[in-house]
């Protein structure tokens, strides 16, 4: 017996199912599940420049034969449904299946959706465990499942079951042969004459599949009583089990197709059918199309937000068991760039410029908090250039403010460079900022490809970021170092002066990878207590409540020598002796 994380179980889950092949984009809540399946003996691993490609991949290798785990969070899934809605058209060779981790509460994303509705939508069946010994299982009879009915299989986790360790019985993998390929089109070239034939497969699949889910193991029925019958599915589950003890519970193990004659003979056996989910209301829609009366709660449930025991407790009116109340005077901890970042400096002098900035999915989008308060819209991966381009065409021939793009390296690989060959291409002018700190640093510092390192340390290729841009017919490139002041404010007072497109690459490591401390800076008493150094946002500077005078924290500070070069009377000194 074992403790693991939902995601090391899905990755077991598949790993004991003779999965070869493991394909992804690094994306929280999902990140850790195709690193632990990359530690494992005899697969294969890597990180794709964003989700359509892993998908498109996978389906490759499902094609020719081999077992095929693609994993992504619940954003990623809208990339890769394109080739999803196909592939359940197609189905499969291998076993394919797709972990779609889903984010309620927006922990790590920017909007909060339900990936049942891709389920729905594209007719791909749908697992959904509740904790890590049905994340491991339900993963492992994917697989099979999978290819005993010839279509992708998802596995839906949500952040709670993602991160959280429970009990696991590990088993042994067992090896599958390739499934041998053979040279078919009507099966796999979705042209409108196949691909019409192909629907009515789909279609004939759904129908085996809702008589299978009637009787699958996976959904499991919990009677307690008539009075209150709860339906519900993963996380969901152990919340209702602790905040309802004498309710009964219908567990969806597959939440797509649902089980209808099951849920009709469950609702005949209690007074009143509840649904309880977060963040939609898919499953009370569902549940109801099937012609059960499911009844609204007596107090009001969220509609946002992850589901908890108190929420349910307080949605039937049942008081709170005695607890320690939260203390309500802790003191806020608002995210915030690393101290030394090299971001740092670029968002201070965009905002010093009053520049409207197109942001994008990474931990820059932290240059939108105050202090530095430096962008101004953020959508999605890519969406920065898409959008600087966009703000261009709506204020051409008038006087603005500059427009600056700002995106990292591997959200740039992802989506991003696409959208700046649609911008060359329809000849946007501009100024857009790659901020290259050599990695994939919101979700963990994972390889990308303009560092060049993979998943499972095999030999690579670093692409040439400047080369590449070039090549697509941008002109104005320059690398600059981020953490030089005076070199940031020329290079972007220079670029957005120009009436051309123009890309800067600042590049710098992140922090966290080099882990290099240099001797700590300190304020001298001739500090005038001007402030400006606090507007940097670094975490290692405070201020002292008495006289306003800066103070520097050397447990946090690195050394960077940032705040040093915006304090005009040269109070910000290091301590490091001459020579050092």
């Amino acid at each position: 017996m074992e403790l693991l994380s939902g995601n090391e179980a899905i990755a077991q889950g598949a790993w004991e199912a003779g999965c070869r092949i493991g394909v992804a984009y690094p994306g929280t809540p999902s990140t850790e599940t195709l690193e632990t399946f990359a530690k494992k003996d005899g697969v294969y691993a890597e990180w794709c420049i964003n989700e359509k490609v892993a998908v498109e991949v996978g389906v490759g290798a499902s094609a020719a034969g081999a077992r095929v785990l693609a994993t992504m969070k619940h954003v990623g899934v809208n990339v890769a449904a394109d080739p999803l809605f196909t592939t359940s058209y197609t189905g499969v060779g291998g076993g394919f299946v797709v972990l779609a981790a889903d984010d309620p509460g927006m922990y790590s994303s920017q909007d909060e959706q339900d990936s049942h509705y891709y389920a729905l939508s594209a007719h791909i069946p749908m697992l959904d465990p509740s904790d890590s010994a049905e994340a491991l299982a339900f993963t492992r009879d994917a697989f099979d499942l999978s290819e005993q009915f010839d279509t992708p299989f998802f596995i839906r986790s949500s952040v709670r079951v993602s991160h959280t360790r429970t009990p696991v019985e590990c088993g042994q993998r067992v090896e599958h042969d390739l499934v041998p390929y053979e040279t078919n089109p009507a099966k796999w070239v979705m042209m409108p004459a196949f691909a019409k034939p192909r629907r009515k497969v789909q279609l004939a699949r759904l129908e085996q599949l809702e008589q299978w889910v009637e009787t699958c193991p996976y959904n499991k029925v919990e009677y307690k009583g008539t009075s209150i019958g709860v339906v519900c599915a993963g996380a969901c589950y152990q919340h209702v089990l602790e905040a309802l003890p004498e309710a009964s519970v219908f567990k969806l193990g597959v939440s797509y197709p649902l089980p209808k004659e099951a849920l009709l003979d469950f609702a005949s056996e209690v007074d009143v059918v509840y649904v309880v989910e977060e963040a939609s209301t898919y499953l009370t829609d569902a549940v109801r199309a099937l012609g059960i009366d499911v009844a609204n709660f007596p107090c009001g449930m969220p509609r946002d937000g992850e589901m908890s025991p108190s929420l349910i407790r307080a949605a039937f009116g049942v008081e709170a068991p005695a607890h320690q109340a939260a203390p309500d005077d802790l003191p806020g901890r608002p995210p915030a760039l690393c101290a030394g970042c090299p971001h740092r400096l670029v968002f201070k002098e965009l905002s010093r410029m009053k520049a409207v900035v197109t942001g994008d999915i990474g931990c820059y989008t932290l240059g939108a908090l105050p202090p530095l308060s430096a962008m101004d819209t953020t959508i999605d991966m890519g969406a920065s250039v898409s959008m600087s381009h966009g703000f261009e065409l709506a204020w051409a021939g008038t006087e603005h403010r500059p427009i600056v793009a700002v995106i990292g390296d591997s959200t740039f690989a992802h989506s991003g460079l696409s959208a700046l060959i649609s911008t060359v291409y329809n000849k946007g002018a501009g100024t857009v900022c790659v901020l290259d700190n050599r990695t994939t640093a919101m979700t963990g510092r994972q390889g990308n490809p303009f560092n060049g390192e993979t998943l499972q340390h095999r030999p690579s290729r670093e692409l040439d970021m400047e080369g590449v841009i070039r090549a697509i017919g941008v002109e104005d490139v320059r690398t600059v170092d981020p953490n030089d002041m005076k070199a940031v404010r020329l290079a972007l007072r220079e670029a957005t002066r120009s009436d051309e497109l123009s890309v800067i690459v600042f590049r710098s490591p992140c922090v966290l990878i080099d882990r290099i401390k240099k001797p700590v800076y300190v304020v001298a008493d001739t500090c005038t207590a001007c402030g400006v150094c606090s507007t940097l946002g670094c975490p290692a500077i405070a201020t002292r409540e008495e006289d306003g005078h800066a103070i520097i924290d050397a447990t946090q500070c690195i050394g960077c020598g940032q705040c040093a070069q915006y304090c005009v009377f040269k109070s910000i000194v290091s301590t490091a002796k001459e020579g050092e």
